[in-house]
C-alpha cells in the first residue's frame, strides 16, 4: 500500500508540472529565462518550448526510473529492504524539481526576484535529506555511492554511506550559508564542498576495500 501512495504521490507531481507549463504557455515570453548565475541575475535563456517543458520531461524520465529500478537492478532484493527510503528519495527529488520549475515559471511571468536567493533553501533541504538517506540505504546498483568498492562488499557500502550522509549534510548546511553571501562566494560553500564529498567518499570506500584484504 505505501509503494502505491507513493507512486500516485509522483504521478501527481508530474502531472502538475505539465499541467502548469500547458495553463501558463500562452502568457510567457517567447524567450524564458532558464539560466541565473551566483547573484541571481539571469544570464541564459532557452526557446519557449523547452524553457517550459524541459523540467516536466526531466521529472518525467525520472519517474520512470522510479518505477523500472526495482525492477531492474541485480539486487533488488536490498531495495525492497530500503523500500520506503527510496520512495522518499524519488519524492524528495520531484518536489525539489517541482519547486525550481514553479520559480522558472514566476520569474518568467514578471515577478522577477533573487533566483539563487529563492533555490538555496530548496538546495539545502535536498542535500541534508540526500544525507539521511544515504544512511538507510542498502547495496544496490542505481542509488547512492557507486564505486568499485562499495559495489563489491557490503561493509565498505555502509561505512561509505555514513561517512557520505555525513558530508552530505555538512554540505546542506553550508548551502543555507549561501543566503548571507555574495556573488561567486557561493561556489565555495556548495560547489566545492559537493566535490570534495564526491573526492573523500571514493578515496574511503578504496580504503575501506583494501583493509579488508
Amino acid at each position: 500500500m505505501e509503494n502505491k501512495i507513493s507512486s500516485l504521490f509522483l504521478l501527481v507531481i508530474v502531472a502538475l508540472a505539465f499541467a502548469m507549463g500547458v495553463f501558463y504557455y500562452p502568457q510567457l515570453p517567447v524567450n524564458i529565462s532558464s539560466h541565473w548565475g551566483a547573484s541571481g541575475e539571469v544570464n541564459g535563456y532557452m526557446t519557449k518550448f523547452w524553457g517550459i517543458f524541459l523540467i516536466p520531461l526531466i521529472m518525467l524520465a525520472m519517474l520512470v526510473l522510479y518505477f523500472l529500478i526495482p525492477l531492474i537492478d541485480p539486487l533488488k532484493n536490498n531495495i525492497h529492504d530500503f523500500r520506503k527510503y527510496y520512495n522518499g528519495f524519488w519524492i524528495l527529488f520531484e518536489l525539489f524539481f517541482l519547486y525550481i520549475f514553479s520559480l522558472t515559471i514566476i520569474y518568467n511571468l514578471g515577478y522577477f526576484f533573487n533566483f539563487t536567493a529563492a533555490m538555496l533553501p530548496a538546495l539545502a533541504i535536498l542535500f541534508f535529506c540526500i544525507g539521511s538517506f544515504l544512511k538507510k540505504i542498502k547495496r544496490n546498483y542505481f542509488v547512492g555511492i557507486r564505486t568499485p568498492w562499495t559495489l563489491a562488499n557490503d561493509k565498505v557500502w555502509d561505512k561509505t554511506h555514513k561517512l557520505g550522509g555525513i558530508l552530505f549534510q555538512i554540505v546542506g548546511a553550508l548551502t543555507l550559508l549561501g543566503l548571507f553571501t555574495r556573488g561567486d562566494s557561493i561556489i565555495f560553500l556548495i560547489v566545492i564542498p559537493a566535490i570534495g564529498t564526491a573526492i573523500i567518499t571514493f578515496i574511503y570506500s578504496y580504503i575501506e576495500f583494501k583493509k579488508l584484504k
